[in-house]
């Protein structure tokens, strides 16, 4: 399959410059790049689809650019900001470039394929650039119409947008520019919210080079709630594994609701049609199976933190639905629950399970704990227990220092005794 019939199926392409001149354009092997600025010391997963799309076109046969914005992101991009980004000091933007470029790394080949992809930092041909030629020679390319035209600068002007934000696309024009002359770029590729940058940088080729270039913006990720992707009850979900760890990150997808699994599969797997359209047909026909969402939990957990990762998270959830948390270590306890409400106790405390259930905050009075235990409503360590005389001792701990309460269905609280 051709890579843009690929990329519609899978419901990659938003915008298109010229799709006419990008299919005749494609026909032959291409550089394109993708530009990922450091706003924070990782990339979340909001990162992954442009990421994702930079690798087919890499498995397509084209030439793939990584961009870190070195430099653009000590100057901060408006769009879709409502208002101005909080400046980030030199040598942080430089630590976090450096985090970024090494996630990047994890997800494209860069030796013994025909392509190779690359990684480059804008900052590289921008710290040297004075105010007088990026005036002279590439700002005299843009007028003023042009860019209060840009949506990105449009819905900022009645709060206000700082010269500094409102030069961001012209940074981003000049990318494209510099990929151009050095690397013979033709394509670039960016979010829905980056149109009006991308077309900055089609607009300097032209004037420049008289030279057509293109590009080609992918849908913002939605989801069928209302709420926003990517984001749970404890923050973003970052590619990070020390920010969200392998399990966390496996637990999102495999709570993706029915209504998005089958679309999520299209934009974060590699699955072939053939194996989504299976899934999609058990979606519809056995949904409590919820073999879609494990799939995809798999296949992404897999391409971000690796198969021994993934496999590691599905035992823990394994071990959670079962009720065998004891199978857990401790270590694992600490990182599974490590959102859940927590109380530290000493070691020597062996309360009543009343008591411990105040403690941590499961229940507000004696009389609600008794009443939670007798109907069943309490489990220990993933064991329902329904005595209200019980002792939890030194034998009721994991590895000698976790407890594990739950109330209800859902609510968990850990209990550390140190």
């Amino acid at each position: 399959m051709e890579i843009l019939q690929e990329l519609t199926w899978r419901g990659l392409v938003h915008q298109v410059t010229d799709m006419e001149g990008l299919e005749k354009q494609l026909a032959n092997p291409t550089t394109l790049y993708v530009g990922f600025d450091p706003t924070a010391d990782s990339l979340h997963i909001g990162s992954l689809l442009p990421i994702l799309t930079l690798r087919r076109f890499q498995l397509a046969g084209h030439h793939p650019i990584a961009l870190v914005g070195g430099a653009t992101g000590l100057i901060g991009d408006p769009s879709g900001k409502a208002s101005e980004r909080t400046l980030n000091d030199r040598e942080t933007v430089e630590q976090w470039s450096q985090r970024i470029r090494e996630q990047l790394e994890r997800f494209l080949d860069f030796e013994n394929v025909p392509n190779p992809a690359v990684i480059v930092n804008n900052y590289d041909w921008t710290h040297s650039l004075d105010v007088i030629s990026f005036l002279r020679d590439i700002g005299k390319n843009f007028s003023l119409n042009y860019m209060l035209a840009k949506e990105s600068v449009e819905t900022r002007l009645e709060r206000g947008i700082s010269f500094t934000e409102f030069s961001y696309m012209i940074l981003q024009a000049n990318d494209f520019w510099n990929l151009f002359k050095t690397r013979g770029c033709r394509l670039e590729i960016g979010g829905s919210d980056q149109w009006g940058n991308i077309t900055a940088g089609l607009e300097l080729v032209r004037k420049l080079s008289g030279e057509e270039v293109y590009g080609l913006t992918i849908p913002l990720v939605t989801k069928a709630d209302g709420t926003k992707f990517g984001k749970t009850e404890g923050g973003a979900i970052w590619l990070d594994r020390n920010k969200t760890t392998p399990y966390q990150f496996y637990q999102f997808w495999l709570n993706v609701d029915d209504r998005d699994v089958v679309q999520y599969l299209k934009y974060f797997t590699f699955l072939s049609q053939d194996d989504i359209a299976d899934l999609a047909h058990k979606v519809e026909t056995n949904p409590g199976a919820r073999e879609a969402q494990r799939t995809l939990a798999r296949e992404v957990t897999t391409l971000v933190h690796g198969k021994a990762d993934t496999d590691r998270a599905e035992q823990i959830s394994k071990a959670l639905f079962s009720g065998d948390i004891r199978e857990l270590s401790k270590d694992e306890i600490a990182m599974v629950f490590r959102d859940v409400p927590s109380t530290v106790l000493a070691k020597s405390a062996e309360p009543l399970l009343v008591d411990l259930l105040i403690q941590v905050g499961a229940c507000s009075s004696k009389r609600q704990a008794r009443e939670d235990i007798g109907n069943g409503a309490v489990s220990l360590n993933g064991v329902r227990c329904t005595d209200v005389e019980k002792v939890v001792g030194v034998e009721d701990r994991i590895e000698g220092e976790y407890v594990v309460l739950r109330r209800g269905k859902k609510k968990y609280f850990l209990a550390k005794f140190e």
